[in-house]
């Protein structure tokens, strides 16, 4: 029979407001610090523009605005993940990216109807370790949106 704890995801840990947040380490292509961001006009409020990542055109979103929290001050702390999503690299905007950990797959749990201010829908689950809860991000559902949008409104 096979054992279900030899199942563990491996997951950057980020922060918005007081609530942590986690998405599979394989989506991220990079963390880096916070650069010059171009603004693009006639776009999302939480669509901050485009940074130009060494040689690369890559869209930034202010996850805080996507979610619908208020904005922060950007300070030493903010970063950027550079997100993979099907064929494109989009970058997220957060306010700290904490550390990388395992999470065991037991211990997932599907997502509840709301938590904090983020809609269930962008959810995929929570994981309790020791005393902290972490909302792991379905990433296609946080940016298909935008997809959509675009392909409607270009």
């Amino acid at each position: 029979m096979a054992n279900n704890s030899s199942i563990v995801r491996k997951m950057i840990v980020f922060q918005l407001k007081e609530e942590e947040y986690a998405v599979n380490v394989q989506q991220i292509a990079s963390i880096e610090r916070l650069v010059p961001i171009t603004r693009v006009p006639q776009t999302n409020d939480f669509v901050k523009g485009v940074i130009n990542l060494r040689g690369v055109v890559i869209p930034i979103i202010d996850l805080r605005l996507r979610f619908g929290l208020d904005e922060a001050e950007m300070n030493d702390a903010t970063r950027i993940l550079i997100v993979y999503l099907d064929d494109m690299e989009v970058g997220l905007i957060v306010d700290s990216a904490n550390d990388v950990i395992d999470i065991p797959e037991e211990i997932v749990e599907p997502n509840p109807e709301v938590i904090g201010s983020v809609h269930a829908d962008y959810i995929e689950g929570v994981a309790k370790i020791e005393n902290r809860l972490l909302i792991l991000l379905d990433l296609h559902k946080v940016l298909e949106t935008e997809k959509t949008r675009e392909s409607v409104e270009g």
